[in-house]
């Protein structure tokens, strides 16, 4: 008895040869081999058709000659005559091979009408893509059109430029030729008279008698007389200047450019929008919707020109269109300004194709309605020493009004989870706090810049630590700026003032100090993946690396505009390729360098739009690759992927930031930054 799929059959006498076909299964695998893409309805034709070829010819039993097989066994998945039940099958459960059947075809027919569902779908979509395809055509059939006619145009204006120029030239050229012909005319008569009197005078002189030259000589003596007094024009009257400048270069250039074939491969499924103007609004209020473009595979695209469209529907059918500004790297923002309250709803169209999520709905109310967040609450406690010392305590705002418990989709906008700090002197309080580091044990440490000192804070906002003590000697702070937590949890500090790094325990014991005699004004520290100390020097426009005993490795920078020079650069940050993120504060932009100090790559100019700064500061790169950037006079806080595209912003708006300076990712993954201007930092969530 062969085995298949581990269930036993009982063949006939004769073998597999004496077995009869079995039309169901033959149709059956001809459905099951044809293309998945093969249309529902004729599968369930050819299901009928099997249906009808069972009903017209019953299946006799291989191993009971003559006997109609009626019964079917569950067990062993396989049809049997009356015989086989009350043999080999008499202990297993058998049911009429009609009810099994239409069971089947039952189940079958389930599992085509799932199918058939799809169709609808599939249909729609084959006409879409066939309607893109199709108008895209006739796109590159009228480009082809315009292409060609414009050249025309401009091979008609090169031609008539030339026969002008030509025809000028020839005017030109007789002008200056009558005038030298008319002096020529001029001197050939005064030549030819003068030639005539003096073959005249001499014949007479040589041939003629005494009396002859006396009669004629009044005359002659006179004709000379007025030729030597003729006035000739023996000086040109014209010169022969008549040069063709065709300055061709730059029109050379403008052909070689002429034209852009404006293109993208964005589409709607992929691209997303960001923006609180999703879902909530003002009235009156000028409100923004960020849209970051991506292609079929989710990756960003990074330039302009998609053809964008954004659509706002409400109450009684009220329907506006918003406009939709481009900002040539990908991203697009949607302005609206509604002025009535209610709900909207917001269509957002990449080439006539939604945005994911789109149509989104939004409710708009009057300023009035929005509730305020109470005032930050400041509780002073005295110390145990008796001291007066203040413990600020982090202050957590309450959750928006339009918040929800659901967790956020968006994995840049979000909302700030408390803040500390406020200006003054004592623990917890600051002036003009400047780098902000966090460590892999759950804290963050704080460059308090006025106060020369350093303060540590749990990731929750409570004040645990304050060291350091003014002054230049080793060991004491002067201005420190930038502050970062290596490996070890060393908390090193870069001293603007006192022109060096020092190097603290967790617990604020000064170790060493490296970079005396060589830096001049260090902002900015990180620590690579080797273990190096990454110096920003702000002064000398360059960046130090060194090995943790004060060894110098390299540095490259220079005061400049070019890639590999800098104009007061801040802060710096490592990323997971070991590369070097710096922000170039009067340059506007972030430079990434290798760890050896190559050039790579740079991103951001000078302006208040999205990838743009005002004047860069703090840096941090998440587990991704994004790059978080301070924009410190534009007071935001922006998101960039690896290679410096624009994804969006840290949500601020609710306690808006004023001069942010250092940035850090925390280990539970929040952003902290020291919002210098305000004297505190603040923690804000975002999701990678």
């Amino acid at each position: 008895m062969p085995c298949v799929a581990d269930k036993t059959s009982i063949l006939p006498e004769k073998g597999v040869a004496a077995l009869q076909n079995n039309f169901f299964i033959t149709n059956l695998m001809e459905v099951l081999q044809r293309e998945p893409e093969c249309s529902c309805p004729e599968s369930c034709s050819v299901l009928g058709s099997v249906s009808a070829a069972v009903a017209a010819k019953p299946l006799c039993c291989p191993n009971h000659d003559g006997k109609v097989m009626e019964f079917y066994c569950e067990s062993c998945e396989t049809a049997m005559c009356l015989e086989c039940t009350e043999g080999e099958h008499r202990e297993h459960m058998t049911v009429p091979l009609r009810d099994v059947v239409e069971q089947h075809k039952a189940a079958l027919k389930n599992q085509l009408d799932a199918i058939c569902s799809r169709l609808p779908q599939l249909t729609a979509a084959i006409e879409l893509v066939n309607k893109i395809s199709k108008q895209l055509a006739e796109r590159k059939n009228e480009a082809v059109m315009e292409i060609n006619s414009t050249f025309e145009e401009l091979e008609r204006v090169l031609h008539d430029r030339k026969n002008t120029l030509i025809n000028d030239l020839e005017n030109i050229f007789s002008a200056k030729q009558k005038v030298l012909h008319t002096q020529l005319t001029s001197l050939l008569q005064g030549q030819e008279n003068i030639q005539s009197s003096c073959r005249f005078t001499e014949q007479a002189l040589s041939h003629g008698s005494a009396t002859e030259v006396l009669l004629v000589r009044k005359q002659m003596s006179e004709r000379v007389n007025a030729l030597a007094r003729q006035d000739f024009p023996e000086r040109p009257h014209e010169n022969d200047h008549l040069d063709c400048l065709l300055e061709t270069e730059g029109l050379r250039r403008s052909i070689q450019n002429l034209g852009v074939l404006l293109t993208t491969s964005s589409v709607g499924h992929t691209s997303v929008a960001t923006g609180d103007g999703l879902r909530h609004a003002l009235v009156g209020h000028q409100t923004t919707v960020t849209i970051t473009t991506k292609d079929k595979d989710g990756e960003l695209v990074k330039m302009g020109n998609a053809i964008i469209r954004a659509e706002i529907t409400g109450p009684n059918g009220f329907y506006t269109e918003a406009e939709v500004v481009d900002n040539k790297n990908g991203t697009y923002e949607i302005v609206y300004t509604l002025k009535s309250e209610g709900e909207f709803t917001l269509s957002l169209l990449l080439y006539d194709q939604p945005i994911r999520g789109s149509p989104f709905r939004l409710r708009c109310v009057k300023a009035s309605e929005v509730p305020q967040s109470p005032d930050d609450v400041k509780r002073r406690v005295k110390s145990p020493s008796g001291g007066g010392h203040v413990r600020q305590k982090a202050v957590r705002r309450p959750s928006s009004m339009y918040s929800s418990g659901k967790k956020k989709e968006n994995p840049i906008e979000d909302e700030m989870i408390y803040r500390v700090g406020t200006r003054g002197r004592e623990k917890g309080e600051f002036t003009n706090l400047q780098g902000i580091s966090a460590s892999g044990n759950g804290r963050i440490v704080v460059a308090d810049s006025n106060n020369q000192c350093i303060q540590v804070f749990s990731n929750d906002g409570q004040f645990k630590l304050r060291f350091g003590v003014r002054g230049r000697s080793p060991g004491q702070l002067q201005r420190p700026t930038g502050i970062t937590v290596d490996m070890n949890g060393d908390i090193i500090v870069a001293d603007y003032d006192n022109k060096w790094v020092s190097i603290f325990t967790s617990d604020g014991k000064f170790k060493n100090k490296i970079g005396a005699g060589r830096l001049m004004g260090p902002k900015g520290v990180a620590v690579d993946r080797n273990g190096h100390i990454i110096a920003v020097d702000n002064k000398a426009c360059c960046v130090f690396i060194f090995q943790s005993n004060g060894k110098l490795v390299t540095k490259f920078g220079a005061r400049g505009t070019s890639d590999r020079q800098f104009a007061g650069p801040h802060f710096v940050a490592v990323n997971n390729k070991n590369e070097i993120v710096v922000t170039d504060f009067h340059n506007h932009s972030v430079k990434v360098y290798s760890a050896d100090g190559e050039f790579l790559f740079k991103f951001g100019s000078h302006g208040e739009g999205n990838g743009q700064f005002n004047a860069p500061t703090g840096v941090a790169v998440d587990a991704n690759g994004n790059i978080i950037v301070a924009d410190w006079g534009n007071s935001r806080i922006q998101v960039f992927d690896s290679a410096g595209s624009f994804l969006s912003y840290i949500n601020t708006t609710a306690d808006p930031l004023y001069g942010p300076q250092g940035l850090a990712l925390t280990s539970d993954g929040h952003v902290v930054v020291a919002d210098s201007g305000n004297h505190c930092f603040k923690v804000y969530r975002y999701l990678q």
